[in-house]
């Protein structure tokens, strides 16, 4: 793909931010007006969030409880450090029409930068295939918010072709490599152990070495549902291509479906059960449902860790 000039560049990070502001205003306006039912509230230490101003003292607790925004009126200020890490290995630039898990992936993980920054808290990007191919510290200036939207531009115009994904090594790097009792928000298609059981157990091990150094996890389980999940192919033969390592395979879906969903849904099951084990968020994102699921499932969290 060619390189874009200075211009096309500017004017591709100026769409990202717009999109990111958009989708977080307009998550936070539709929470705002909402309506709100059955919770009593001390006004002596809450008043209704007023659109526009600082997204900081917002009562994240609260509001997993009541999807109602209020503001504390005496809160001190919160330090939290978030990573974004973000999977481009190849399984990512699925589908090839329309908005691919990639693209989805990096809009959503955009708008969550945007929101950190509206929090003032710090935030940091990573990028991983079968290594961590790079990592960022931890901010929360304008200058590094518009550094992390070039990196993702990046990514998003320079898709990676036959490359695996290694989980497990780039947890265990992460584990490591990044301040303790940061939140780590990743964003995988999480395929790659779906029928290898070493695998499985790797990754288990390396999810447990995030927990051992105290770190909050949310996986963002990015999927199209419909084709991914549902394998909701049409009754004829197809030839699909396997776009990390290239194999090919010629198949009629009908008489595949149901292996393949019971295979599929026996990974998941166990994926499920090992995340609820470390207390580490598993949060299926289809790319068509948006981004609302996205910063809710975040805020939710966030409001739990308080």
């Amino acid at each position: 793909m060619a390189e874009l000039n200075n211009d096309q560049q500017i004017r591709h990070l100026a769409n990202l931010e717009l999109l990111a502001r958009q989708v977080v205003e307009g998550f936070i306006t539709g929470l705002h007006q909402s309506p709100f039912h059955g919770f009593s509230v001390e006004f002596a230490e809450h008043r209704l969030y007023n659109n526009g101003e600082s997204v900081k003292n917002i009562d994240w607790k609260l509001f997993a409880r009541t999807d109602k925004l209020f503001v504390k009126q005496f809160e001190e200020e919160t330090n939290l450090r978030s990573y974004l890490l973000l999977d481009t290995s190849s399984s990512m630039n699925f589908p090839e029409k329309g908005m691919s898990k990639l693209q989805f992936s990096v809009y959503a993980i955009a708008s969550l930068m945007y929101l950190f920054k509206k929090q003032r808290d710090a935030f940091g990007l990573g990028l991983f295939s079968d290594k961590v191919d790079w990592l960022s510290t931890a901010k929360s200036t304008t200058t590094h918010l518009f550094y992390l939207f070039a990196e993702l531009e990046k990514a998003f115009n320079q898709p990676k072709e036959n490359t695996l994904t290694n989980i497990s090594d780039v947890l265990h790097h992460i584990a490591e490599d990044v301040h303790q009792r940061s939140m780590v928000i990743i964003f995988s298609d999480m395929l790659e152990n779906s029928l290898n059981a070493d695998k499985m157990q790797a990754m288990f091990a390396a999810i447990q070495h995030l927990k051992y150094k105290k770190h909050e996890v949310i996986i963002f389980n990015v999927v199209d549902k419909k084709k991914e999940l549902d394998f909701d192919f049409d009754n004829r033969p197809h030839h699909f291509i396997d776009m990390e390592s290239g194999d090919e395979m010629k198949v009629h879906p009908g008489r595949i479906r149901e292996t393949y969903k019971a295979a599929l849904d026996d990974y998941r099951r166990q994926l499920e059960l090992k995340c609820a084990q470390y207390h580490i968020d598993l949060i299926d994102a289809n790319i068509h449902d948006g981004y609302n699921q996205i910063l809710k499932a975040y805020l939710v969290k966030r409001g739990a860790m308080n």
